[in-house]
């Protein structure tokens, strides 16, 4: 077969919203992950893991067909069976649907966390990516306020721990219980038909089957329709009222400040009662970087029994753009120059000796002897450390200020030499 020597392997960058990592903001990602997994299990999160892939009937029945997920963002296609599969946009659906297929109710309360790539077809912007990667926490069968916010004391610690809080505000919202949500929809909806002449495009088409959405749309043509629209607060039931007043009660006793934002909504039948959003003004229009609720009824919806659930996403990526510099520290514990080719063995054990005390060290001892220290020199370090011969002996001389630089050197001087 003959190869036209002209074309080019293709590069994620030319595939819009794509990214490859390296270095620096590989590590800021890696921070994010490393600090969530430590959080969720001071929480008694478990790790779960579910498919990249699913059938696409999983994500069309909880995200709603009407969607702009499923309409128009998923990555779906048929596989050599004929079966429709999609691979995965957001967490919850999979996770949903693992409870149901392995019986895990007999678990049930259950908590579980997870992290990985997700896929959705959209356009990119700052922080937002065709393959993106999320932080998952969920809530299986547990239908009390304290489940809610505990969730939300576990995100606004996450925050916090990873040194990003300041500048993020926690916003709130409750969509009531059923029958609170279902008389607030039917006012919305008489709101809405009263306006229809002047309502946008995509707010026409979410009349009928969502119009909650319709609350948030970003059109400036309904944006003073959407404004005038009636509040929930007007048709929250007793019942709906007492939840939300333990979940801030809760917030309030952990220490977690809150905004309530009465315009926070979720479209789908399945949300109910809490709401909310983790935002900032530091990336953009698009400002929440973790974001979730209650819903309750979306296992149902699935084929399961009715199940009352409660979970938040945040996207990794938008999570690592926020950490401050001095967060992530680059640097090497200690990097060795072998200046004389006669004490290459000694500096092996040197290395052993500092990477199985847990120190990360690099060795360079490839090139002229007499370059090797300038180039070990421009290696990021806490330590720098040279080994050769000095007055016919063999000689380790360790530079560096830092604590961690000492503690290299304490290590060193304890572990036997050649």
């Amino acid at each position: 077969m003959s190869k036209d020597k002209s074309a080019k392997i293709p590069t994620p960058q030319a595939v819009r919203g794509t990214q490859d990592m390296l270095g620096d903001f590989a590590d800021r990602f890696a921070h994010v992950v490393d600090t969530f997994e430590r959080v969720r299990r001071l929480y008694g999160y478990k790790r779960i893991e579910v498919p990249v892939i699913e059938p696409t009937a999983v994500f069309a029945r909880s995200l709603g067909e009407t969607t702009d997920v499923v309409s128009k963002e998923m990555y779906s296609f048929d596989d050599r069976g004929g079966e429709s599969i999609t691979l995965r946009p957001e967490f919850t659906a999979g996770i949903a649907r693992a409870y149901i297929t392995n019986g895990w109710q007999q678990y049930a309360p259950l908590k579980v966390a997870t992290h990985g790539p997700l896929f959705r077809y959209e356009r990119p912007q700052k922080g937002r990516y065709r393959q993106f990667h999320q932080l998952d926490a969920e809530v299986l069968g547990s239908d009390s306020p304290l489940a809610d916010a505990e969730l939300l004391v576990f995100a606004d610690q996450l925050l916090k721990e990873l040194g990003i809080a300041e500048g993020v505000t926690l916003t709130l919202n409750t969509l009531g219980d059923a029958a609170s949500r279902d008389a607030w929809r039917a006012a919305l909806v008489e709101h809405f038909e009263a306006h229809r002449g002047d309502l946008s495009e995509d707010s026409l088409a979410r009349l009928d089957k969502n119009p909650l959405r319709i609350l948030d749309s970003k059109d400036p043509k309904d944006r003073l329709i959407a404004d005038s629209a009636p509040d929930i607060d007007a048709f929250l039931t007793g019942e709906a009222q007492d939840f939300f007043g333990a979940v801030t009660s809760g917030l309030d006793a952990a220490g977690v400040a809150w905004e309530r934002n009465a315009r926070l909504v979720r479209g789908l039948d399945y949300y109910r009662h809490t709401a909310f959003e983790f935002v900032t003004d530091r990336l953009g229009a698009q400002g929440t970087v973790l974001g979730g609720g209650r819903y309750d009824g979306l296992i149902e919806a699935l084929g399961g029994p009715p199940t009352a659930a409660v979970g938040w996403a945040a996207g990794i990526e938008r999570l690592a753009m926020l950490l401050a510099d001095e967060v992530i520290d680059n640097r090497l514990d200690a990097v060795i120059a072998v200046e004389d080719d006669g004490q290459l063995a000694a500096a092996m054990k040197a290395v052993s000796a500092l990477r199985n005390n847990g120190f990360a060290t690099e060795i360079v001892a490839s090139g002229s002897p007499r370059k090797r220290f300038d180039k070990a020199a421009k290696i990021p370090a806490h330590a720098l450390i040279s080994i050769g011969m000095r007055d016919g002996a063999a000689h380790i001389n360790v530079r560096g200020e830092s604590d961690r630089a000492k503690a290299v050197e304490t290590c060193l001087q304890s572990s036997p030499r050649t």
